[in-house]
């Protein structure tokens, strides 16, 4: 009987794997170096916003995948988890979110500041209501993502400089934390549990792809794309080579 036990225990095992939400690798958890850093000023951005680890994660694209540039501590933001529903609710957004070249503002009084484009089409289809909400400095916040200067000057270097080379948008996926299937559980009983179901598999296809999820709304409600998008081994080989190699 034991043995039988065994045996279904280990069939069952990976398929109850692959039904777990996966944890960022240990190369997407690790920065890059210092040096890499600098060469990838240019490169494709994407960017993570966890609100109850108070973090911003900078991405940037190497070849086929993207991988962490650098991890910032968000200074401030208002408003507890959950998202944001209505102008003067003082809360901060969640959810997945575009910025063009339009959005950056350098001379923002709140030192350097990027509109994260809410309200989105879900924000609009659920009515929800409020403009102007940033990622910026100064360290303040009503509503929006405060960082300090210095490091609001770094993010707003990266983002500016993969716009002007040829990104269309840079996508910010915003969180009320990371969304492993503990977390999901310990935050079960929440108002906005349902809401969030919606935004975990954004954070899943990042997790296990390293490349931004493709998001949709549709029927009020986050649709995720199917498939990864998976250019040519070999072209993303020469362009990993092409960023890291020294001038």
């Amino acid at each position: 009987m034991g043995k039988i036990a065994l045996l279904f225990a280990m069939i069952l095992m990976p398929a109850l794997s692959m039904a777990m939400t996966p944890e960022p690798t240990q190369q997407m958890s690790t920065p890059v170096s210092k040096e890499l850093k600098k060469q990838l000023l240019g490169t494709p951005i994407y960017i993570q916003i966890f609100k109850e680890e108070r973090t911003l994660e900078l991405y940037g694209k190497i070849g086929n995948e993207f991988r962490l540039l650098d991890t910032y501590r968000i200074c401030n933001f208002s408003g507890g988890l959950g998202p944001k529903r209505r102008e003067g609710d003082f809360k901060s957004p969640e959810g997945f979110y575009s910025v063009r070249l339009n959005q950056l503002k350098p001379d923002s009084r709140f030192y350097r500041a990027i509109n994260v484009g809410f309200p989105n089409q879900y924000d609009r289809d659920h009515a929800y209501t409020g403009n102007y909400l940033m990622i910026h400095g100064n360290c303040k916040s009503i509503g929006c993502y405060a960082m300090t200067d210095a490091y609001m000057d770094e993010i707003f270097t990266y983002v500016n400089a993969a716009l002007r080379n040829g990104q269309p948008q840079v996508e910010i996926s915003i969180f009320p934390f990371r969304m492993t299937d503990s977390n999901m559980q310990r935050h079960r009983y929440s108002t906005y549990a349902s809401f969030w179901r919606e935004l975990q598999p954004g954070y899943a296809w990042f997790a296990k792809y390293h490349q931004p999820p493709t998001v949709n709304v549709a029927s009020g409600s986050y649709v995720m794309n199917s498939s990864p998008v998976i250019v040519n081994p070999e072209a993303a080989s020469k362009s990993f080579l092409a960023l890291t190699k020294a001038e």
